[in-house]
Parts: C-alpha cells; sequence; structure tokens
C-alpha cells in the first residue's frame, strides 16, 4: 500500500487526505510542521526552523522525527531536509542564558564557534558588556531583549537564568467545589501543569500550554498557580474574562473573595491574585504617549504572570515582558498561531511550548464535544453580484460577507435545529442587527452594557432563550457550555485563530449527546471562498473535516413540516 508523505526538497510535505495512514501521520507531523493548505485531497506542511525549536520545547529529538518521516514517506526523505532537522533540533539548548552567583548573566555554550558568531553580531551587541573568556556576559535588564535578537538570527536560547520567587501566596484547591461538584484536575490538566512547572526547576517556570476550548485551561492556570505559590498576576482579553476567572479561583479553590483583584476600566484594584485586562494595559492618553497603567507589573512582587490566550498578546505587553523575564511566565492559548507573525516573540518573551494536545485526542475522550464543521455557499442576487464585480477587494469582501442570501441559509438552519441551543458569531454589526430584528433575537455587541451581556449570557445558560446573535465580543472567554450550534455568517478575513475560538465556543462537553455543528456561511464564487479555506487551515489540521454544500443542497437535509412552519 503506498504511504501518505511526500517530502520535498524545499521542507514542503505533500500528506494524502483518503490514505488509512492520514491520521497517524497528521498526528505526528503536526508536532514539528505547520499546514499551509488544506484542499480535500492533499494537505501541504512546511517544516520551519521555529517548528522545530517548538518540538525541541516538548522533548521530541530529531531521530524521533527522521524516523516518523521514513515510516510514513512515499519516497526517500531527502538528505538535506534531514540534516535540517537535525540542525535546527540540536541548535536548541545549545545557547543557554545561566546567572552565575555573583549575579551577573551570561549566555554559554559547548559550541565556541557559537560563542564567537554571537559575540560579532551587531544585533545582539547593544544587550550585551563583552566576552569574558568563553562566555559572553549580558546585561540585566536586558534579559528578555537577548534573546528575541538571538531566535531571529538563529539560536533559539534555553533561559536557565532562574526566577525571582516573588511574594508567598499559598493556597488550596478544593476536593469539592462551591457549587457542589467533586472537583480534580484531569490527566492532561496534571500533566501540563507538571511539564509547566518541571518540579520547579530553571527549566520549567515559562512557557505556553495549548489546549483546546473547553478542555480547561483556567483550571491549567490555577494548578500552575497553586503550586509555585506565589502573588500572581492574571492578564485577559476582556471584563467579562475577568468575571470568569474570578468565579472559576472562588468555586475551585480555598483563595477568599478579598483577596483577589480586578483592574479594568471600572476597577483598580490591586491584590494578592490581580486580574487584568490587556485593554487596561494598553491604554494611554495620547498617541505615542506613556502607557497609563504600566506599573502594574511592578505594584506588587508577583511570582507568577499569567497570560490568557496569549495568541492575541498586544505588541506593547510583549514590550513590557521583555524586561519581566525574572518572573515565572505562564501562557495560556488554543493556538500559537498568530496572524501579526510574532510567533517568535511568544517563543522568546513568553517561553517555548510546553504542553499540547491534540484536539481530537480529547474529543475521543469525550473531555470536549464531538464537531461536525459545514460549509455553506450561499448565491448572490444580480444586482449585488453587478457591484461585486466593480468593487475593490476590500469592500468585495464586505459585499460577500454581508450577502442578504445568508438569512436565507440562517432560515434553513434554525429550522432545521429549532431545539438546539444556538450561537449566530458575525463581524458586521449592521448585518448582525439585520439577523437578530429578522429572527427575534437577542444581540450582543461590544456596545452591550456589561450588566446586560451578563443578564443575557445567563439566560441561555439557563434555557430561557435558545439563541443568542452575538459580535467578536464572543470569540473569547465566554462560557456557554449547553451552545451545540454556531453560525458563523461573518469573519476577519483570512483569521485561522479566529476560527478556533469561534469553533471554541460550542466544544464544552455536552451532557448527554456530545456532538455540536459549526456552519460557516460563504459566499458563492467570491474572495470569501478562499479566506475561508485559509481560516479553516488550523481546524484542519487538528483533523477536522468540513462537508461543503450549496444552499439548495443544505435546504433538502432540512425536514417538509419544519420549512412549512
Amino acid at each position: 500500500m503506498a504511504k501518505p508523505l511526500t517530502v520535498q526538497s524545499d521542507k514542503t510535505m505533500l500528506l494524502e487526505v483518503d490514505n488509512p495512514e492520514f491520521e497517524a501521520c497528521r498526528d505526528l507531523i503536526s508536532k514539528f510542521a505547520e499546514l499551509e493548505k488544506s484542499p480535500e485531497y492533499m494537505h501541504t506542511y512546511r517544516i520551519s526552523p521555529l517548528s522545530l525549536w517548538n518540538a525541541a520545547s516538548i522533548k521530541m529529538t530529531a531521530e524521533e522525527i527522521v524516523e516518523g518521516l521514513v515510516s510514513f514517506a512515499r519516497y526517500s526523505v531527502p538528505k538535506n531536509v534531514i540534516n535540517e532537522i537535525k540542525e535546527q533540533i540540536s541548535r536548541y539548548g545549545k545557547v543557554k542564558l545561566v546567572k552565575e552567583e555573583s549575579g551577573e548573566l551570561y549566555i554559554i555554550s559547548n559550541e565556541m564557534g557559537f560563542i564567537t558568531e554571537i559575540a560579532n553580531n551587531r544585533a545582539v551587541q547593544p544587550f550585551v558588556d563583552g566576552m569574558e573568556g568563553d562566555k559572553i556576559r549580558i546585561k540585566k535588564e536586558y534579559r528578555g531583549h537577548i534573546k528575541q535578537a538571538l531566535i531571529k538570527i538563529g539560536f533559539p536560547v534555553e533561559d536557565l537564568a532562574g526566577y525571582d520567587e516573588g511574594n508567598k501566596y499559598p493556597f488550596n484547591l478544593r476536593p469539592i467545589t462551591i457549587g457542589g461538584i467533586k472537583f480534580g484536575m484531569r490527566d492532561y490538566q496534571r500533566a501540563s501543569v507538571e511539564a509547566f512547572h518541571a518540579g520547579g526547576r530553571n527549566e520549567g517556570g515559562s512557557g505556553v500550554v495549548v489546549l483546546p476550548c473547553g478542555a480547561g485551561k483556567t483550571i491549567v492556570g490555577m494548578g500552575v498557580m497553586q503550586i509555585v505559590g506565589a502573588e500572581t498576576l492574571i492578564l485577559v482579553t476582556n471584563t467579562l474574562s475577568i468575571r470568569q476567572w474570578r468565579n472559576e479561583i472562588l468555586d475551585k479553590t480555598d483563595i477568599p473573595e478579598s483577596d483577589i483583584g480586578e483592574y479594568s476600566g471600572e476597577l483598580k484594584e490591586i491584590k494578592p491574585i490581580t486580574i487584568a485586562t490587556y485593554n487596561i494595559l494598553t491604554h494611554r492618553k495620547k498617541k505615542g504617549g506613556d502607557f497609563t497603567h504600566f506599573h502594574i507589573f511592578s505594584a506588587n512582587n508577583w511570582g507568577l504572570i499569567v497570560y490568557d490566550e496569549v495568541h492575541l498578546l498586544p505588541a506593547p505587553v510583549f514590550r513590557m515582558t521583555s524586561e519581566l523575564q525574572a518572573k515565572r511566565r505562564l501562557g495560556l492559548t488554543a493556538t500559537l498561531v498568530r496572524e501579526d507573525g510574532l510567533e517568535e516573540d511568544v517563543f522568546s518573551l513568553i517561553g517555548p511550548k510546553k504542553y499540547d494536545v491534540p484536539w481530537k485526542e480529547l474529543e475521543a475522550k469525550s473531555w470536549i464535544a464531538e464537531a461536525n464543521c459545514i460549509e455553506i455557499r450561499v448565491p448572490m442576487e444580480d444586482d449585488l453580484r453587478m457591484r461585486y464585480s466593480v468593487a475593490d477587494d476590500r469592500e468585495k469582501f464586505r459585499l460577500a460577507s454581508e450577502n442578504p442570501e445568508k438569512l436565507r441559509a440562517i432560515d434553513y438552519i434554525l429550522k432545521k435545529h429549532s431545539t438546539n441551543n444556538i450561537l449566530v458569531i458575525g463581524q458586521y454589526i449592521n448585518q448582525l442587527e439585520e439577523i437578530s430584528q429578522t429572527f427575534k433575537i437577542p444581540l450582543i455587541t461590544g456596545k452591550t452594557p456589561l450588566p446586560e451581556r451578563q443578564e443575557l449570557y445567563q439566560a441561555f445558560r439557563s434555557g430561557q432563550i435558545k439563541q443568542l446573535v452575538v459580535s467578536k465580543v464572543a470569540n473569547f472567554s465566554i462560557d456557554l457550555p449547553d451552545a451545540n450550534i454556531a453560525i458563523q455568517v461573518s469573519g476577519t478575513f483570512g483569521s485561522r485563530q479566529e476560527e478556533a475560538q469561534r469553533l471554541g465556543r460550542i466544544l464544552r462537553p455536552k451532557s448527554g449527546d456530545n456532538t455540536a455543528i459549526f456552519y460557516s456561511l460563504i459566499s458563492r464564487d467570491t474572495n470569501e471562498e478562499r479566506f475561508g479555506q485559509n481560516r479553516q487551515l488550523f481546524l484542519t489540521e487538528q483533523g477536522y473535516e468540513y462537508e461543503i454544500y450549496t444552499l439548495d443542497q443544505f435546504k433538502e437535509t432540512v425536514p417538509e413540516e419544519a420549512l412549512s412552519k
């Protein structure tokens, strides 16, 4: 039988979908390569230095990778690819950043050639105090800057310089939650905490845990907080996330409410456990001015900083993080994909990937819902097609996204799933307002006051309402465990991480039928199709396949009696 993988000398790999070994091969190569394209029959992956360094950080060896490629490859693996794998894997950990008893920071390596090359590179010279024998002394305040500079010239430094312990703050996880439910960490949550902490050694203490939406990243965060046992600053995407973290901490730990502070647009509290939004951290009174609230990083002697949804970390927070390298740093995310290409900065400033679980592996164990992805291709009426044909690219995307024919698709989906809990998610407020009015469904946008938002979410959780229309404010950190249908009507161009986050809104495990359906509505024969394919890349890498229907084909799946209502 023919093997599924073709490895090419340009470090791309072609993986045949219709092959019995497809899934096993995909699970292996996704650990050390990045998915670039995923049409129906052949997926394209690329091996890059960063993808290999992340693999090395989770202890994958060059031998494992090469043996895996050879076992799945249809033809012999090109020698230059094998050499590149060995070279890049060997580079991780060859250059180390250490702190000596004197308190001075040094770059060291067993390869004297590396040390000489680094010392003579212009990019690193602003951050060093010169050579001392066979090592390079680093200016202490530039611990993060030197790591950024080194990764850009191909030296992924392993930071073993240790951490400030911060103010001690011990607490316990509850065996029974405040809500009366038995609580214990799942095996993969415990494993991710241990991989991050590394027994308290300097090899641990900074890095990223990658888990699917709905898999309990907040619980991992609390597990790390508990094992570190120090005052903690938690950075989140919005005020609603602050409330959800607070509720989870109160429910599952013995931390008193009086020790949890909120630092947002509404409140400015500094407590032993402080939860702040990225928005408040990046606030400044005028363009180009100082960031008003960066003092929060030094307001307490933090022993741990948690970056929730680390793939969204704003550039100014990266800059501040470069000066916080003596603090333990935990990044939490469903995907390391960043649309701004700053994955290297996550690697060098937050830390390498410490733990990753394939989405389908957790689905198989029922830790997240089983999800089906369906794309419905909707036609355009002639007048709109004419406007589309003469518009520029950006306007084309907007016209395709707001295509009124999508209302018909929504109508069919609502009729087919009339008893389900449905989220309609989109990008454009005018479109969402029209959907809300047409189908008499409550709408939540960024302008919806927080108390009203919380009230609507609670009504949805309790079953008072079965349907909600939500803008991109719902991309992140909303906890609606019973939502089992999502309808994506428009999105942010080709954003892979947004697609993953939106699917995540319906992945929390369900009681009874543990399945969910993610519908994506796309205007047929438009640039929205191309952007849609790019959006789907991350999810197809995780093993999700999209069934594709025309609107007429989908209508045929709706029972006649439902259509007649």
